[in-house]
This record gives C-alpha cells, sequence and structure tokens, in this order.
C-alpha cells in the first residue's frame, strides 16, 4: 500500500491514493506527497518497533509503581534495596527509549 506523506504537518497516510484532506490539519490533498518505496517501507518497519517501545514504556510504568509500592512498605532493608534498584533501572530504561523514538522521529522513521 502506497504512503503520503502531508506537507504541512507531516501526518502519514495509507492509501492507493491520498485523502482528499489532511485527518490532522485538514491540508487539502494538493499537500501531500507519495513517500518512495524504500522509506515507505522504513515506516511501515518502524511502526512495529515503535509500537514495542511503547508498550515496553507502560510496562515499566508498572514497575515503577511496583517499586515505589515496595519502598514504601518497607519490610526490611534487602527488600527496600531491590526496589529502589528495580526503580533506577526502569526509570533509566525508560528515558533510553524516550531517546530512541526522538531519534526515530528525528530520522523520519514515524509514521
Amino acid at each position: 500500500m502506497k504512503k503520503w506523506r502531508c506537507s504541512v504537518c507531516g501526518f502519514v497516510y495509507d492509501g492507493e491514493q491520498a485523502p482528499e484532506s489532511c485527518p490532522k490539519c485538514g491540508a487539502p490533498k494538493d499537500k501531500f506527497a507519495e513517500i518512495a518505496q524504500d522509506a515507505a517501507t522504513l515506516i511501515e518497519r518502524s511502526r512495529k518497533t515503535n509500537q514495542l517501545h511503547m508498550e515496553l514504556l507502560t510496562q515499566l510504568q508498572r514497575v515503577l509503581e511496583t517499586a515505589e509500592a515496595g519502598i514504601q512498605d518497607n519490610l526490611d532493608p534487602p527488600c527496600v534495596k531491590l526496589f529502589e534498584y528495580a526503580r533506577g533501572q526502569a526509570y533509566t530504561i525508560q528515558q533510553m527509549i524516550k531517546a530512541e523514538l526522538a531519534g526515530h522521529m528525528g530520522k523520519g522513521k514515524w509514521g
């Protein structure tokens, strides 16, 4: 399937033809340009990876919440230490994912 990019807002549309107007910004059809096949393939592949990153971010948020609950429970120092470690690692990985996604957007690997 062809991909089209709105030159006004960057929205990527999938279809045999560009839409009559941009679903995001309302720009007319003539503001869309067809994306080259190699770039379209990269966008399609990136969609899967980007979705996996977003799913991992969601799971890590649950790790942060669970770790915080464990720290508050404060059963004993080794438990607290483990929960603090989990909290730190989850936060670090979240930040790494955000940086990776920002890189994808900067390289046009988002769409």
